[in-house]
C-alpha cells in the first residue's frame, strides 16, 4: 500500500516535497527513496527526534510545529504537500492549506474516506457542504483509491482514502474577496436546512439578478453560484 501511495504521488528527485505528520516515518522512508531531500512537519517532539536520529538534516529537514499554525509561504512556490493527516484536525487543516493554493503544485493526502467524499461531492447530494465549496473553488480533486483499516497499525475503525488536489490555474481561479466568500459559505451551511431566502444576506432583487431561486437550500447551489453571490455582495459594498 505504501508503494501504491508513492506511485500515485510520483515524486521526482528534485521535487520540493513536504510531508505533514510523518509520525513514525512509514511513508517518510519510502519517499526518501525517491527524492534527494524531504521537509517534514511533526508536532510530536519525541517522534521528530527519532526521525532526526535516523536521517541526516541534508536528507530530512524536520520542523517541530503544528501544521494548523504553520506558514507554508515559508517554502518556495511549486510545493508538493503529502501526508497521512490526523483525522481529528483534517477539516480545519484543509481550510488552512487552501489559503496557500497559489504556491502549491499539488497535494496528496490520506484522509478518512467520509472526508474525501465530502471534498469531491457534487451539489444537491448529502455529502456536499462547506468543505466541498471551499476546496472546489481552488482545486481540481480526485478520490484516487480506498485504503483499508488493515493497512494501519493499529487498525482504525474507519476506512481511509487517498485524495489528490491540484490547484486551479491562475486564470481559472475566481476573482473575488475570499473573506467575503468564506463568510457567505460558512453562514449558508450553518443553516443548511433553511431556504436560501433565510440563509443568505440577499434581497429579492439580488436573487432575481443572479437567477437563483430563493426557495432552494444551501446544498443546492454549486460552488460557482457561491462565487457569483460573493462577487455581487462585494460590488454592492463598494
Amino acid at each position: 500500500m505504501l508503494a501504491r501511495i508513492v506511485d500515485a504521488i510520483a515524486p521526482q528527485v528534485e521535487d520540493s516535497l513536504v510531508e505533514i505528520g510523518p509520525g513514525e516515518g512509514a511513508l517518510t522512508r519510502v519517499l526518501l527513496e525517491r527524492v534527494r531531500r524531504l521537509e517534514a512537519i511533526e508536532i510530536d517532539r519525541d517522534l521528530a527526534l527519532r526521525l532526526q536520529a535516523e536521517f541526516p538534516p541534508e536528507r530530512l529537514a524536520l520542523h517541530c510545529a503544528d501544521a494548523l499554525q504553520f506558514d507554508f509561504a515559508a517554502f518556495p512556490p511549486g510545493l508538493r504537500l503529502v501526508g497521512n493527516l490526523p483525522y481529528n484536525v483534517s477539516t480545519p487543516l484543509l481550510f488552512h492549506l487552501a489559503g496557500f493554493a497559489a504556491r502549491v503544485r499539488d497535494m496528496h493526502f490520506m484522509l478518512q474516506r467520509e472526508v474525501v467524499e465530502r471534498m469531491v461531492a457534487r451539489h444537491s447530494t448529502p455529502e456536499y457542504g462547506r468543505l466541498s465549496v471551499a476546496l472546489q473553488t481552488r482545486f481540481r480533486m480526485e478520490n484516487l483509491f480506498r485504503v483499508p483499516p488493515g493497512a494501519f497499525r493499529p487498525p482504525p475503525k474507519v476506512e481511509s482514502a487517498l485524495v489528490r488536489l491540484v490547484p486551479l490555474a491562475s486564470h481559472e481561479r475566481p476573482q473575488m474577496d475570499w473573506r467575503v466568500f468564506g463568510g457567505i459559505v460558512a453562514g449558508a451551511f450553518s443553516a443548511r436546512r433553511k431556504k436560501l431566502s433565510n440563509a443568505l444576506p440577499l434581497a429579492a432583487a439580488d436573487f432575481q439578478a443572479l437567477g437563483i431561486d430563493p426557495g432552494l437550500r444551501p446544498e443546492n447551489l454549486s460552488p460557482q453560484d457561491y462565487v457569483r453571490i460573493a462577487q455581487r455582495l462585494t460590488c454592492a459594498a463598494r
